[in-house]
């Protein structure tokens, strides 16, 4: 996969975009993750389906799943609220 070029690596992105950038680069697919959130937070409502849809826009994680993926993603919690303000703000076509 080719790298962003330096401008395109500091352009604020939804949350769409950076799930997937970073699960990829941690070598997980969307089941690995789904089993990881699973085990880290003991919520069993987590699936490899509910991950594609975080990674193809149609929903944004809230609150507490940012936070637990965060956590297993070894991510800034900063960097996922702003993705997803960056997502929510593109809903709404502004």
């Amino acid at each position: 996969m080719p790298r962003p070029a330096p401008d395109e690596e500091r352009r604020p992105r939804p949350i769409s975009a950076v799930l997937p950038e970073l699960r990829r680069g941690r070598g997980l697919t969307q089941y690995d993750l789904a089993e990881r959130l699973h085990a880290a937070s003991g919520n069993v409502s987590i699936t490899r389906e509910e991950v594609s849809r975080w990674e193809r826009g149609k929903r944004i994680p809230g609150p507490y799943w940012r936070a637990w993926l965060g956590r297993v993603l070894d991510t800034p919690q900063q960097e996922l609220e702003q993705a997803a303000a960056i997502a929510r703000r593109t809903r709404r076509g502004g």
